[in-house]
């Protein structure tokens, strides 16, 4: 039997990374099924882990340090607490919600719902609020029944007016539970004994409120009770709830188990009961009934929530497993009923819950109900039955038949009155109730059960509503949803602005067009109104198209204008051509409407050919323009602009090419040039750019029209930098008189062509000369001018030119006349009279060139005495006066104005003794240095160099590129240094010698200036320094003399210098003349590399400082010995860290011994120390070494231990290590000591893995298998380090020694899962035996991939399925067992497997699989497969393989689906077993097969009950004729008269009756004139009779036709004598209506009577039918 409960695993916690020792109730809280929070630490790191059930694989994690950590049950906002700081988080916000410090500490919290967390001190419970400022709320304080508890839980019920409290606490060898109930509204607390509880809401049958209920199971020494208690007092009319108390089963294995959670299921009304041990019992909350109790985990489950998703309840058990218990609803019920034998409590659930399984039982209850007449006992069993079975027509017929008792309501009406107390009525039992309802005119309760929702609508309860009341028709079809029908009635209402949104809202479309035709012809204004509704959406209702023509039936052009602008708002393309319909009916009709919908730039999509026709015809030649594209057309409009805007105009040539822009303004000068000028100016002028200025001055000037080119030209004029432009104004200008202009754009203008201008002036011969001379001034054309104007006579402009016009002109007009040979009076005159400014120089230049300067005397010197300081006045003066003679040189010397070197460079051929005095004067360097050269004035030169002091000068002259060089340093030594008694002319010439790299001619002239006795510059310390360093640098042989007869130099300084030289005897020297002795020693050590000479002059100094820097040399020479004791004569511990280093190297460690022991004195420090110990292990001294190290010191011990160990000094390192303690490396030097059990106990001490690992090691490899396994155990708990140990074994060959430690840490508290899969392998290899019982207990722990590669290396196939199984690997399990059957494969695990495979491929494999080996289990397997299997495929292998009857069974079970290959396949396997009557059950109830090729096929049979299904069969696919041939074969002549009639043929049937006749079976002949009666003709009958002489048999057919023909002739004749009345008006149509409209048929067009005849259907007969009424009036007729 299955079980009641599903039992499903959701998680292990360690598969996503949580250590076990995290999942426990202090790390791990689940406040909901949502998420699980724990913290853990990793790395020595807090962390706060949040794992979201939905998406598991995803955990987030948070360095978070707090005491602990719960999440709300809703949402992502999670409560932390540290101490007695609480703070409240959102995670996906990132931001602090809530905070606040208690005052006391909180033990336990809890969130209670979404918006509230429970905290509790040690006395009291505080209530937290999430909402906006809210501080912890006092509940209530701590009954003293929970002192000592450790509080496990807090509850409260929905409306938080009860409250619970629950602690354990130890108690006489067991624990106890106790709680503490309180009540919000009484303020009252009452203690309890119990270890858990939950709150519930249960609704009591005969209640209306459902109640509270407190439910609470105890384990006390007794045994175990559960309790179910209402707490609260009902409220009226609500009656109290039964109490229930039952005892709680524990099994005699778990005596000391006891309950630790309890959840409700408020869906099915259960009792979730979860004890220590792991077991899961359910109750029923009503009665209290154990339903199911079993052990659902070995491990304690200690936190548990409600699975909202079940209903049921989801926990964590200690080892990480995440599972939930729900009810199994299609297996409860039957549980109950058959395992319990229960089925009272069975009838409660399935009622309360709607579930299945009780069908029985409610049957058998309902029918012995009413069987005893309790018909309102059998009403209300059957309106409670789940799932309505009982509900049904039958039901209704049932309680129909019972007639009613008098003075009694009937049982129908009792039975209608108890389903509307209960529920809602189904389809069928609405009907039933409406009918008689409606027919008694109280639709009053149709409407009183439609709003209690009493009713399941549907679409034959609203066409009956209607009937009577359309309005609640409409309700009923609305409610029933049936879209249809509900716009057919919204339109006979007239509700046309609900249709749209109704359709909307339900995603109906209607046939809107003839709904608004209808709309349109009753009232237009909602028809447009409800047009506009069809297109509010981006995409309309109905086709636009259609609803215009609506518009244009009514010819209401002004609505549909309206309704066109709103629907062609958004200017699509598709909709061109109705932009273009609106814009033709608006053009005919009202042209002013068109043209404001045309100046809305509305629309670009329409027909604008067409258009602009239309508006030029209707008067609108603005909008014609507009969208004319033609050229002829355009230019036959443009050229009236009178009726044209002209600004407009103007703007509707910029959208015109160039060539047709062109074309039409010449056909507007060609048409009316003076009408048309000034805005073709306009236009020529705001696109001159695009047409180009060119092409419109030619457009001008072939019209000879200089007026409209002025205009234009100067409209562009003052913009364009075109030259042809300016000169064509220029030139219009001109041709109009506008002088003035001609002047204003010479002037301005920089654009024009100067000379091409000048000589349209030249030629223009204006009458004021102003423009020419304006043109030739600004162009430099001057010169020009002047003898323009000279040889015509126009002196009188040359003077206005330059004394008014420009004066700076004037040396260009002088020479000019110069040039034309004009008087110097003239000139002179001129130039006099000139008082504007000019430029000099200029001036001196034009007349220099002509050799006149002396022309210029008086002028210039009248401007000197002026006092005039202009350079080229008193250049001009120079010049004549060196060309005079007239005293030069004093002019030179005095005057302050003139340029010197225009000047020295004009008397440099004439005088260069004058050009020296020139450029001197002016400082003219190059020039003074280039003309001394070229004349050999090198004395001069050295001077002027010297009183110059000018360092780039000097670089200049001393350049080796100069060839007078030595002349001039001759001079410079001679003559210039020995007359200057300055000493900055002498310091600038040394530099200047220096920079010129002259160390020879330097050296020379500071001797003659440092050594000669006679020298002012003799003890200068400066010059003394640059003779001995330029003696350094040129002539080493000259320095030792210079040290010894200079006594006034820098000593240090050229001491560095000398040994940078390499000079270092003469820097001992030095060092030594002026008793600088550490110096001196170390240009001995270190430049002459002489220690014995160093050694002497130390002996001679016995300075401290010497015997240091001597020591320093030795050491670093490795004169170790040497070394160390001038270091003690010096007493000089400085250099220890060197002398230590180069004594370690060297080994000379007694010496080191000696200098640390003397460092030791002078200075503490820990390195001399350290080194002290290290020489004392190194001497083997080790007494000297514990002395040492016991007594106060500084050195690093640990330092100096692990040195000794490295070097093997394991003694010493011995020592070191047990003086300060250090296990660890003791441990490892006791190792190579070869004391193992002193290394175990040590590295036991230590407690480090790496000192566990060496200590193993060393072990094993010495074959101590035990200590070696003590060691192990502390390694393998840590899983970076267990792959190495195992190696380790391996590669000695030790494998069940490692298998032997492996198991033996499995019990250990921190075994991971590391080491199951290891210890899984190793089965694998060496004891595969256990392998399978290793992965039966422990699969959940190990690496399952890594195992599955062993195994499958192994060849252990039984433990690969397993591992595949358990990893859902269900395809490699399946292949598994089906390439391994032997070993792997197993029925029940295969089944259960297989379906679970996401190859579907592996099905078909399996199939094969089992017909090769397990052909009779075939079957089995296939119902398993069923739900996933392509059925067509599958029948197509078995046919391949020739075994479908084989799986008969399987074909049956499947054949619901109605698969073609399927039925074929059973239908194949019918007919070969000859099973006709399963067969033809198989054809009605399933249709989807090739009917034909069967009927084909068994048309053929040799039984006959199978022809007659081949008959059937055509008769099925309409071949009547087919089939009626067949029954004849086979003489079935009932089945050909049914199959005749059926098919509404009256040939077939004519021809079944002449059949009949010529057999001569007159009985069927009649039986068929009553089987076919609406399809035979009368007077084929009567033939057929006559003819036969059967007339006897015909006579009731003829009789029934007679009747029926005389019966219509009466109505007609008197319907033709009763003149109907006539109407004035005619009804108001109804909106919608099947037929098709007449709006154009007249008087006399409507559709003519059908007039009967012989041979035509008689009337009535609208419906194939069987037979025909009369039948049952003549007892006479033949039955067959």
């Amino acid at each position: 039997m299955a079980l009641p409960i599903r039992f499903q695993e959701h998680l292990q916690l360690q598969n996503v990374g949580i250590n076990v020792p995290a999942i426990g109730f202090a790390t791990l809280t689940m406040e909901s099924d949502k998420f699980i929070c724990v913290r853990e630490k990793v790395a020595e790191t807090a962390q706060v882990v949040i794992i979201d059930l939905a998406d598991a694989a995803n955990p987030i994690r948070r360095p978070i340090t707090a005491d602990s950590a719960i999440m709300n049950p809703a949402s992502k906002v999670i409560a932390l607490k540290a101490g007695k700081s609480l703070q409240i988080f959102n995670i996906e916000m990132k931001s602090r919600m809530k905070a606040h410090n208690m005052t006391d500490e909180v033990i336990f919290w809890k969130w209670v719902n979404v918006n509230t967390v429970a905290l509790v001190t040690e006395t009291s419970v505080y209530h937290w609020s999430m909402e906006g400022d809210s501080q912890p709320v006092k509940m209530f304080d701590r009954h003293s029944n929970l002192a000592g508890c450790q509080i496990i839980s807090y509850r409260a019920d929905a409306a938080l007016k009860w409250l619970l409290l629950i602690g354990i606490a130890a108690q006489q060898n067991r624990v106890a539970g106790n709680m503490q109930l309180y009540s919000v509204e009484r303020k009252v607390s009452q203690p309890l004994e119990g270890h858990t509880a939950a709150f519930a809401q249960f609704l009591v049958p005969g209640n209306t409120e459902p109640s509270t209920l407190f439910t609470f199971a105890v384990r006390t020494p007794t045994g175990g009770k559960l309790h179910v208690i209402e707490v609260g007092t009902p409220t009226a009319p609500n009656q109290p709830f039964q109490k229930k108390a039952v005892d709680v089963y524990f099994p005699p294995e778990a005596q000391a188990d006891f309950p630790v959670a309890m959840q409700v299921s408020t869906k099915y009304d259960v009792v979730y009961l979860i004890t220590k041990f792991g077991y899961i019992h359910v109750y029923d909350l009503e009665s209290a009934t154990c339903i199911f109790m079993n052990r659902i985990s070995g491990e304690t489950i200690f936190v548990t929530a409600v699975h909202e998703a079940t209903s049921g309840i989801i926990g964590v058990n200690r080892k990480g497993q995440v599972l939930s218990v729900s009810v199994d609803e299609s297996n409860v019920v039957p549980y109950i009923t058959n395992t319990l034998q229960n089925p009272d409590l069975a009838l409660r659930i399935a009622t309360r819950n709607d579930l299945a399984g009780a069908e029985d039982l409610f049957v058998k209850k309902f029918n012995l109900l009413f069987s005893q007449g309790q018909f309102a006992e059998a009403a209300r069993v059957a309106a409670k039955t789940p799932k309505g079975i009982l509900r049904t027509p039958e039901t209704i017929q049932r309680f129909q038949m019972v007639p009613p008792q008098p003075g009694q309501t009937s049982p129908l009406l009792q039975y209608f009155g108890i389903l509307l107390e209960t529920s809602q009525l189904n389809k069928y039992e609405a009907l039933q109730l409406c009918t008689p309802v409606l027919a008694q005119g109280k639709k009053q309760l149709i409407e009183k059960w439609l709003k209690e929702d009493k009713l399941e609508c549907s679409e034959e309860l609203g066409e009956l509503v209607k009937q009577f009341d359309p309005t609640l028709a409409l309700s009923v079809f609305l409610r029933a949803g049936i879209p249809g029908k509900v716009i057919q009635c919204f339109a006979e209402t007239g509700q046309f602005q609900k249709i749209v949104l109704y359709a909307k809202k339900v995603s109906y479309t209607p046939d809107y067009i003839f709904l608004l035709r209808n709309v349109m012809r009753i009232n237009p204004e909602q028809g447009t109104e409800f047009a506009k509704m069809l297109i509010q959406d981006e995409e309309p209702l109905a086709d636009l198209n259609q609803i215009v023509d609506v518009f244009m039936e009514m010819n209401m052009v002004q609505q549909c204008t309206a309704f066109l602008l709103d629907a062609l708002k958004n200017n699509r393309p598709t909709e061109g051509h109705l932009q273009t319909r609106l814009l033709e009916m608006n053009l005919m009709t009202a042209p002013q409407v068109a043209d404001a919908i045309l100046g809305n730039q509305m629309f670009t999509h329409y027909d604008k050919a067409h258009i602009a026709q239309l508006c030029e015809k209707a008067g609108l030649l603005q909008r014609a323009l507009e969208h004319y594209t033609d050229i002829y057309d355009i230019k036959r409009a443009v050229v009236h602009t009178h009726m044209l805007n002209p600004e407009w105009l103007v703007n509707y040539f910029g959208s015109m090419s160039v060539e047709n822009s062109l074309d039409c303004l010449k056909a507007m000068l060609q048409a009316n040039i003076r009408q048309n000028l000034q805005v073709v100016v306009k236009i020529a002028s705001k696109y001159h750019e695009q047409l180009k200025v060119t092409a419109l001055i030619d457009l001008f000037e072939s019209f000879k029209s200089y007026e409209g080119l002025f205009y234009f030209l100067g409209s562009i004029v003052n913009f364009s930098q075109d030259p042809e432009v300016h000169f064509k104004y220029i030139q219009a200008a001109c041709k109009t008189g506008q002088i003035k202009e001609v002047e204003r754009i010479c002037r301005e203008s920089n654009c024009y062509d100067a000379e091409r201008v000048k000589n349209f002036l030249k030629e223009a011969k204006l009458t004021d000369q102003l423009p020419l001379i304006i043109v030739c001034d600004r162009f430099d054309l001057a010169h020009d001018l002047v003898l323009h104007l000279y040889r015509n006579n126009l002196q009188k402009y040359i003077e206005i030119y330059v004394q008014k016009v420009n004066p700076s002109r004037l040396p260009v007009v002088v020479g000019a006349l110069l040039d034309v040979d004009c008087s110097d009076d003239i000139v002179k005159n001129l130039v006099l009279s000139v008082k504007g400014a000019y430029s000099t120089d200029e001036l001196v230049a034009e007349v220099e060139k002509r050799n006149r300067l002396k022309l210029l005397l008086p002028l210039l010197e009248s401007r000197a005495h002026d006092g005039v300081q202009e350079k080229a006045t008193h250049n001009a003066l120079a010049k004549i006066y060196i060309d005079s003679n007239n005293n030069p040189e004093r002019f030179l010397r005095e005057n302050q104005f003139y340029d010197s070197r225009i000047v020295g460079r004009y008397c440099e051929k004439r005088d260069p003794h004058l050009a020296c005095v020139a450029y001197e004067r002016g400082q003219c360097d190059q020039e003074l240095i280039k003309v001394c050269n070229e004349n050999s004035l090198f004395k001069m030169e050295a001077r002027y160099l010297v009183r110059r002091r000018d360092p780039k000068l000097w670089a200049t002259a001393l350049d080796t590129s100069n060839s007078y060089r030595r002349q001039l340093i001759d001079q410079v030594v001679q003559t210039a240094l020995s007359e200057t008694q300055d000493p900055e002319d002498v310091s600038v010439a040394v530099r200047a010698f220096m920079s010129a790299d002259l160390p020879n001619e330097l050296i020379e002239l500071l001797e003659k200036i440092v050594l000669d006795e006679t020298s002012i510059f003799r003890d200068h310390r400066n010059l003394q320094n640059l003779l001995i360093l330029t003696a350094v640098n040129a002539d080493k042989s000259r320095v030792m003399e210079y040290i010894n007869r200079l006594d006034n130099y820098d000593a240090p300084d050229i001491a560095k210098i000398a040994i940078e030289s390499e000079l270092y005897e003469e820097a001992f020297a030095i060092f030594k003349k002026f008793d600088v002795n550490t110096s001196a020693i170390e240009v001995l050590i270190n430049h002459i590399r002489n220690l014995d000479r160093a050694y002497e002059f130390a002996e001679r100094c016995n300075n401290p400082a010497v015997w240091s820097l001597l020591a320093k040399a030795q050491l670093s020479a490795r004169m170790v010995k040497e070394a160390i004791d001038s270091y003690i004569k010096a007493d000089d511990p400085s250099s220890y860290t060197e002398v230590i280093q180069v004594a370690n190297e060297s080994g000379n460690y007694e010496d080191l011994v000696r200098y640390l022991q003397m460092a030791r004195k002078k200075t503490r420090e820990t390195f001399i120390e350290t080194e002290l110990v290290f020489a004392f292990a190194k001497t083997h001294r080790l007494a000297d070494l514990e002395e040492f190290i016991s007594g106060p010191n500084h050195a690093q011990i640990l330092q100096v231990g692990e040195r000794c160990y490295q070097e093997g000094m394991y003694e010493a390192a011995k020592l070191l290590f047990n003086n300060i303690s250090n296990f660890g490396r003791l441990a490892s030097t006791l190792v190579h000591l070869g004391e193992f059990q002193a290394a175990v106990d040590s590295a036991r001490k230590a407690n480090s893995t790496r000192t566990w690992k060496e200590v193993c090691c060393a072990c094993v490899a010495s074959q101590e298998f035990r200590l070696a396994q003590v060691c192990g155990l502390h390694i393998v708990v840590h899983a970076d380090e267990l792959e190495e140990l195992i190696n380790f074994y391996q590669n000695k060959g030790y494998f069940f020694e490692l298998i032997a430690l492996l198991e033996a840490g499995l019990g250990l508290e921190r075994a991971h899962m590391g080491m199951f899969t290891e210890l899984a392998i190793l089965y694998s290899k060496y004891k595969p035996t256990k392998m399978k019982e290793h992965l039966e207990l422990f699969w959940s722990r190990v690496n399952i991939p890594k195992v599955l590669r062993a195994a499958e290396q192994a060849h252990l196939w039984s433990e690969l399925v397993f591992l595949y199984d358990k990893y859902e690997e269900y395809d490699n399990a399946v292949i598994t067992m089906m390439n391994h059957p032997t070993e792997a494969w197993k029925e029940s695990m295969f089944k259960d497997v297989v379906t679970k495979v996401a190859n579907i491929e592996l099905y078909y494999k399996a199939l094969q699989f089992y017909l090769d080996h397990k052909p009779l289990l075939i079957n089995d397997l296939l119902v398993v497969l069923t739900p996933r299997m392509d059925h067509t495929r599958a029948v197509s292998f078995f046919q391949r393989c020739g075994h479908l009857h084989l799986v008969k069974p399987y074909l049956k079970a499947v054949q619901n689906i109605n698969n073609k290959a399927v039925n074929e396949a059973l239908n194949q396997v019918l007919i070969e077993e000859e099973d006709y009557d399963n067969l033809r059950k198989s054809i009605d109830a399933y249709d989807n097969f090739d009917t034909i090729g069967l009927a084909q096929q068994l048309e053929k049979h040799e039984l006959l009950e199978f022809r007659r299904i081949s008959a059937y069969l055509y008769k099925n696919n309409n071949r009547w004729a087919q089939s009626v041939d067949l029954c004849k074969k086979d003489k079935l002549y009932r089945d050909a008269m049914q199959f005749a009639c059926e098919s509404r043929n009256t040939e077939i049937t004519e021809g079944l009756i002449a059949w009949f006749l010529e057999i001569g079976k007159k009985d069927c002949f009649a039986a068929c004139l009553y089987t076919c009666y609406d399809l035979l003709r009368p007077d084929v009958i009567m033939e057929l009779a006559w003819r036969h002489n059967i007339m006897d048999f015909a006579m009731p057919f003829l009789i029934q036709v007679t009747k029926e023909y005389l019966t219509k002739v009466d109505k007609l004749h008197q319907t033709s004598a009763e003149k109907p009345e006539e109407h004035h008006e005619q009804p108001q149509a109804p909106i919608i209506t099947n037929l098709p409209l007449m709006i154009t048929s007249g008087p006399g067009m409507g559709v003519p009577p059908i007039v009967p005849g012989m041979g035509m259907m008689p009337p009535g007969i609208g419906v194939p039918q069987a037979g025909m009424p009369f039948m049952a009036q003549q007892p006479f007729f033949p039955q067959y």
